[in-house]
């Protein structure tokens, strides 16, 4: 058979090797399950592609070094105990399952190889995998592979998809999957299970997270404790609805001069800023002091500060831990002032976390030759950790390409004294101040626009320390627009990123919103609320009937509950009561628009009975003062009186000519209105029940 190109002989009972005449065309040849227990040599067969011995009593492979043509070659269930005889042969598969081999230490010259099956083996370490640049799947189950450094000779196979490691030590330990997944990221299948993206990203935050992943994980772990504290209010928290409390934050590399200069900076302008103090777990070194440079605490002391919720932010660098306390930040904002901080890039992200909204100055040391020689200069740091702190100014310098506006200015901090005079400068022009008067003016420095002689951040008085911000805001401009100090929450990159992957508001969910903002500034002006917020007040109940249009309505702190639940407000103020002064028509118009409302008034006994004409007068009378047509209050009562003696009291009536302030006659009919309901809903046994008119939306005939 010259011809003959596949040959099958398998499950026979062969002891030979290839004992005939090679044709010349053979390509594919199968022994499989015989009793060959010696291989020959086949450089005869040049054109063999194929060849499967499993099942044999084969102990060596031998005889294939000349088989230029071999892409498939299977020796399951052997006796084979070392590769060996495969150099340099173009095999893509390859099968040697179910034998003794140990280590695979003769896969190095395969370079070709795209499957491999290894399973049933003994194999302990995976030395001789690396540089396969084309392998794409490995079996590897039920061998003796125990530590996960075996698969670091795995990382730089570059296509590799499909690992089975079934029935191995390895898979004994803590968090194997997700292990092997972070240590081999391009999987798809791993143990003959999908890889899903979702497992990806969480073995990548879990031993290796990104930093915005450490800085949100940061600022969760010190909400959740301190959520588990009990709540106070703070005086660093919002002092109105518009207005952030004021921070500036130096940030750059170690030893860049930023603690120096906002300790300068603190002293210069002490009627403005005052130094927050941070805490760290580092010892002092020479010349710091312990409350004024930082709070040097033991890992202890720290870590169980964490547990009470005390930080705002925390970093950890070159193995000591470095936080901002929220004290630290009360303190300063308890005297007014704003805070000056200095930290690390890491803290700068936990910090982006929060409500507060910092200006962020960075300092860049950019002659790094010079800035080597100055951390050697002061000798108390090691050579790696100045190879650390000069490698990190290229961080610093990337993250304000990558993302513009991440920081609010940038100052070239090669020569400290220069880098003052530069940030000076820049807060004299930000507060509106001259050369010599760096102490007077006032500024607010939660806005863009400063102008000389406004208002500053003052102490309230002592009696208003119950004020949730503790402090007076004033509304300045500042020209450091012109100068790229601008306002930080138009630039913080990740909440701008966030607004944007946030689902968007209808139309019905934003008038809601800014309904109910309008009330809480309301109430933080001590303005009354509007009709519409005492309409929808819940459990309302209507007003005593003894309550007439001309009587003084209750005090309007007592109606501050028909607030919205949700409105942020910050500080505890209550509406002013009414003054005796004040006119008629103002209290007749706030008390009658609060009557024609769902109730603002609630009476511990029920009101007496009133016919449908009087309660029909009273919603007419608070209709017309909702308009704004004023001193109606004694001209119903009139009518009111003239109503009751009169033996006809569905007879219309004009009402004077100065009552409205010109010639108009309104006719309003105080018969009894007919009474119409709607029929239940179906399935259930209770009759709707509409709520109150509001004023302004019905008048009666005119």
């Amino acid at each position: 058979m010259p011809h003959l190109i596949e040959l099958d002989v398998s499950h026979n009972e062969i002891n030979g090797f290839f004992n005939f005449k090679p044709p010349k065309y053979l390509k594919v040849v199968n022994f499989a399950y015989n009793r060959i227990s010696k291989m020959k040599d086949l450089s005869a067969y040049q054109a063999l592609a194929v060849l499967i011995l499993d099942n044999n009593n084969l102990s060596e492979i031998q005889g294939l070094e000349k088989c230029r043509s071999l892409i498939h070659l299977s020796l399951a269930n052997n006796k084979i105990t070392e590769l060996k005889g495969l150099a340099n042969l173009p095999i893509k598969t390859l099968c040697l399952s179910g034998n003794l081999i140990q280590n695979v230490s003769g896969l190095e010259n395969i370079k070709t190889l795209h499957n491999l099956d290894l399973q049933n083996n003994k194999i302990q370490s995976l030395r001789g995998m690396e540089n396969h640049d084309l392998l794409e799947m490995i079996n590897l189950q039920n061998n003796q592979i125990m530590q996960f450094g075996e698969l670091e000779f795995l990382q730089d196979l570059p296509i590799l998809r499909v690992l089975n490691l079934v029935q191995n030590p390895v898979q004994e330990h803590a968090d194997y999957w997700l292990s092997v997944i972070f240590l081999l990221p391009k999987l798809t299948m791993l143990d003959k299970k999908k890889v899903q993206i979702e497992e990806k990203v969480a073995a990548m935050n879990k031993y290796d997270p990104p930093p915005e992943v450490i800085a949100a994980q940061d600022h969760i772990t010190h909400i959740m404790y301190s959520m588990l504290q009990p709540q106070k209010i703070f005086d660093s928290t919002l002092p109105s609805l518009d207005t952030p409390y004021p921070m500036l934050v130096l940030t750059g590399p170690q030893a860049c001069g930023k603690r120096e200069l906002a300790h300068r900076l603190c002293r210069e302008f002490s009627d403005f800023f005052a130094y927050g103090v941070s805490h760290t777990t580092r010892q002092p070194y020479l010349g710091e002091e312990n409350g004024r440079d930082y709070h040097y605490v033991s890992p202890e002391v720290f870590e169980a500060m964490i547990s009470l919720g005390k930080f705002i932010e925390t970093v950890t660098y070159n193995g000591n831990y470095y936080g901002l306390s929220r004290d630290a930040v009360e303190l300063v904002a308890g005297d007014g002032l704003a805070c000056c901080v200095h930290m690390e890039l890491e803290g700068v992200r936990s910090l982006k976390n929060s409500y507060f909204e910092p200006r962020y100055i960075l300092l860049i040391p950019l002659d790094k030759e010079e800035y080597e020689r100055r951390l050697r200069r002061r000798g108390l740091y090691s050579r790696s950790q100045i190879n650390t702190a000069v490698s990190r100014v290229d961080t610093y310098i990337k993250m304000n390409q990558d993302y513009p506006g991440y920081f609010d200015t940038v100052i070239n901090s090669d020569d400290v004294d220069e880098a003052y005079k530069t940030l000076s400068q820049l807060l004299r022009e930000y507060l509106g101040l001259s050369e010599d008067s760096s102490t007077t003016g006032d500024v607010d420095l939660t806005s863009h626009k400063a102008r000389p002689g406004s208002v500053r951040w003052t102490p309230v008085e002592p009696k208003n320390r119950g004020s949730p911000s503790g402090m007076m805001v004033s509304k300045i401009s500042s020209p450091a627009a012109k100068n790229g100090f601008s306002d930080s929450s138009t630039k913080n990159y990740s909440a701008r990123v966030q607004a944007k992957l946030s689902a968007q508001k209808t139309m019905v969910e934003e008038a809601s919103i800014q309904r109910r903002q309008q009330a809480a500034r309301e109430a933080l002006q001590g303005k009354t609320p509007s009709a519409y917020t005492s309409l929808f007040k819940r459990h309302s109940e209507t007003a005593p009937a003894h309550l007439g249009p001309r009587q003084k309505f209750p005090d309007s702190a007592s109606y501050t509950s028909m607030l919205p639940t949700g409105s942020n407000i910050t500080q505890d103020r209550s509406f002013p009561p009414a003054s005796p002064d004040s006119s008629s028509e103002s209290r007749a118009s706030s008390g009658l628009s609060m009557l024609s409302s769902a109730g603002a008034f609630s009476s511990e006994e029920s009101p007496p009975a009133s016919s449908p004409s009087l309660e029909l007068q009273k919603g007419l009378q608070g209709a017309l003062e909702s308009l704004g047509i004023a001193g109606l209050g004694l001209e119903l009562e009139k009518l009111n009186d003239e109503q009751n003696s009169s033996s006809t009291p569905g007879t219309p009536r004009p009402i004077s000519e100065g009552a409205l302030g010109e010639k108009t006659e309104i006719n309003i009919s105080l018969a009894s209105p007919r009474v119409t309901t709607l029929p239940p809903r179906p399935g259930t046994n209770t009759k709707p029940i509409l709520p109150p008119i509001p004023s302004g939306r019905k008048m009666a005939d005119v």
